[in-house]
């Protein structure tokens, strides 16, 4: 009855699970445990079950000094990398002993310490190329350049492009900083996403014509409501905006196209289609699936230039989820790139 027991308890476990006996072989495993190693393990010598050499050595000692301990264990399967902490601990009953291997699932803990890591050395990097001209410069003015007013005014210029560069850098993190903490509250005021698109336009009329590019807004010419915090959808279609005119090329055209679809299959409803398309050289397709990840540039020397940060597409996705829509990315080499953002409409 207890054997029963133990095997009954053992396969209502939520995570996997092995129990080793004291003669070496599988006497109880958990359902989660059978999807990780296989099935037909009962019975069977646990090095035949568990290969992995770092575990093994845990296990065995286990088994001979009675004693607990953990390891790190890596696991590559068809879909993508498991990393686990097992502890193995000694067990005793019904007058016999064996060990106990319970594997905790530690992928997503380890990925999420290592986008902070990036992250950290992401922010750092891209401090520390301004801040080193910066430090340069004036060192320069302090010295040979004292003297040189045609130095100075150029090298003042620098700098203050450099300072600019920084604190749109930081004037981004505070803003997706934001953006993140408010993901899981969805917005509840009403905008007409036509009018707001025009006044976004408006904004960036002086950039606009002074890349000899035409903007042209088509589609729904009247009010299209939705449920939105305004400010984060300005930014939006700012953001939106401002990279077509760069990346689109001078003297090419622009078009913003709002639509509205009857059902859209990713939201299972009503939804209001926005597509900012570009005449650009377009995307290489390599690139689309991390055009939205912090600090990705598809060419950092070009983007730094434009004055970019390579956070403006991350904050981008992350208000669009807020917003419980969709964000989209086509683009053809040499023909241009269109944006679109799918809203859930009202």
């Amino acid at each position: 009855m207890e054997s029963e027991l133990t095997r009954s308890l053992l396969a209502a476990v939520p995570i996997p699970v092995v129990l080793i006996g004291p003669d070496d072989r599988i006497a109880g495993i958990s359902g989660a445990a059978t999807a990780l190693l296989g099935d037909g393990l009962i019975g069977r010598h646990y090095i035949m079950a568990m290969r992995q050499p770092a575990l093994l050595e845990v296990i065995e000692a286990t088994l001979r000094f009675r004693q607990a301990g953990t390891v790190r264990l890596v696991v590559t399967g068809p879909a993508r990398e498991q990393t686990f902490r097992v502890t193995v601990s000694p067990v005793t009953g019904e007058g016999r002993g064996g060990v106990l291997a319970a594997f905790e699932d530690i992928t997503d803990v380890e990925q999420a310490g290592q986008m902070r890591r990036d992250f950290v050395a992401n922010v750092s990097h891209e401090l520390r190329t301004p801040l080193t001209a910066l430090l340069g410069f004036i060192e320069t003015l302090k010295g040979a350049a004292r003297d040189d007013p045609a130095a100075r005014d150029r090298f003042l210029t620098i700098m203050e492009r450099e300072a600019g560069r920084m604190n749109r850098l930081v004037r981004d993190l505070l803003s997706l900083s934001r953006v993140e903490a408010e993901e899981r509250i969805r917005p509840t005021g009403r905008i007409d996403i036509v009018a707001l698109i025009t006044q976004a336009a408006a904004a960036l009329r002086q950039m606009t014509e002074g890349a000899g590019v035409s903007l042209a807004i088509t589609g729904e010419s009247g009010p299209v409501i939705i449920a939105a915090d305004a400010d984060q959808m300005t930014q939006v279609f700012h953001n939106l905006i401002e990279n077509a005119v760069k990346y689109g090329g001078p003297g090419r055209a622009v078009t913003i196209r709002v639509s509205r679809e009857a059902r859209d299959l990713s939201l299972r409803g009503p939804a209001v289609r926005i597509d900012v398309t570009d005449q650009g050289e377009g995307i290489d397709p390599i690139h689309l699936p991390r055009l939205t990840e912090r600090f990705y540039r598809v060419d950092s020397h070009r983007s730094r230039e434009q004055g970019g940060t390579g956070l403006g597409l991350a904050i981008v996705k992350h208000i669009v989820n807020r917003h419980r829509g969709r964000f989209r990315v086509e683009s053809t080499l040499g023909e241009g790139s269109t944006f679109s953002v799918i809203l859930p409409a009202v």
